[in-house]
C-alpha cells in the first residue's frame, strides 16, 4: 500500500492505493508506521518526502474499515488509535525533517498527514480539510500538532467545519509551505530537499524538532485525543455518519 524508496540521501514514501483515493486503511498505516520508522533510524536518511500515487494526496480514512471497527471492544478501539496517533507523532517529532508534496486533495486523516509535515509543497488546485465533524466524526489526534502548529485562531474553525479550503488559504494560515505548479512540483521539492540537506545539520533539525515536541507537550493531549477518538467512533452520530455516506445519503444534522 505504500512504496520506498532511498535516493540521494532522500527517503521517498509513497501512498499507493489511488483507486482507493489512498484511504488509510489500519494496514495502510501500518505500512506508513513502518516505513516512517524505517526511515527516521536509517543513518542514510537525511530527509523525508511524503507524496502519493493518483489524483488525491489522501481522502482520509477508509470509512468502510472504520464501519467495521464498530464493532470492536474499547481496547481494539484504543490499540488502533493509537497507531495513527504514533504515525503522526512520528512524522512531527521524529529526528528526520519531513517534507510533503501534495498533488491533489487532503482530506480528513489525508490532511492530518499533511499538518504534521515540516514543509507542504502543494499544488495550485489542491483542497484541503478537516472533513471527520460532517460524518459525526471528529478529528481529535490531529488536533493536538494542528493547534500547536498553527495556533487555536487558525486550527478551530478548520477543526470544526468541514468546508474545503484552497491552497491559496492553507498557505495564508501556515498549513503549505508554497504552491507550485503540477509540472514543477517534482523538481521544486527534490531542489528544497537537497538544499536543505546540503545546508544544514542533520544532528541540529533531530534536536530542533525534538525540543519543539517537547515545548508542546504533546503527550498528555495526544493521551485524550485518543480517548476523544474512541469515544467519537462509538457515537451513535458516527455510526450515523458513516452508514449515511456509504449509502451516498445525505445527513442533515
Amino acid at each position: 500500500m505504500i512504496s520506498y524508496r532511498l535516493e540521494n540521501r532522500v527517503a521517498r514514501i509513497t501512498l499507493n492505493r489511488p483507486d482507493k483515493k489512498n484511504a488509510l486503511s489500519p494496514t495502510m498505516v501500518d505500512a506508513l508506521l513502518s516505513g516512517v520508522t524505517q526511515a527516521m533510524n536509517d543513518d542514510e536518511v537525511r530527509a523525508i518526502v511524503l507524496a502519493a500515487e493518483g489524483d488525491v494526496f489522501s481522502a482520509g480514512a477508509d470509512l468502510e474499515a472504520l464501519q467495521a471497527m464498530q464493532l470492536w471492544d474499547e481496547e481494539e478501539q484504543k490499540k488502533d488509535s493509537l497507531k495513527l496517533a504514533s504515525l503522526y507523532s512520528l512524522l512531527y517529532s521524529g529526528p528526520k525533517p519531513v517534507i510533503g508534496l501534495v498533488q491533489g486533495h487532503a482530506l480528513a486523516g489525508g490532511c492530518g498527514l499533511v499538518s504534521v509535515c515540516d514543509w507542504v509543497f502543494a499544488v495550485p488546485s489542491a483542497q484541503f480539510a478537516y472533513t471527520e465533524v460532517a460524518i459525526g466524526f471528529v478529528p481529535a489526534m490531529v488536533s493536538v500538532f494542528l493547534c500547536h502548529k498553527l495556533g487555536e485562531g487558525f486550527a478551530r474553525p478548520l477543526l470544526m467545519n468541514s468546508a474545503r479550503i484552497s491552497a491559496v488559504e492553507a498557505l495564508n494560515c501556515g498549513l503549505v509551505y508554497k504552491i507550485v505548479p503540477p509540472e514543477e512540483l517534482e523538481v521544486a521539492v527534490l531542489e528544497f530537499v537537497q538544499h536543505l540537506i546540503a545546508r544544514n545539520s542533520g544532528n541540529s533539525i533531530a534536536l530542533t524538532k525534538n525540543l519543539l515536541a517537547r515545548n508542546a507537550g504533546l503527550d498528555q493531549a495526544m493521551a485524550s485525543a485518543i480517548e476523544t477518538n474512541v469515544e467519537a467512533r462509538q457515537s451513535e452520530a458516527c455510526k450515523r455518519g458513516i452508514t449515511a455516506f456509504l449509502n451516498k445519503e445525505k445527513v442533515l444534522w
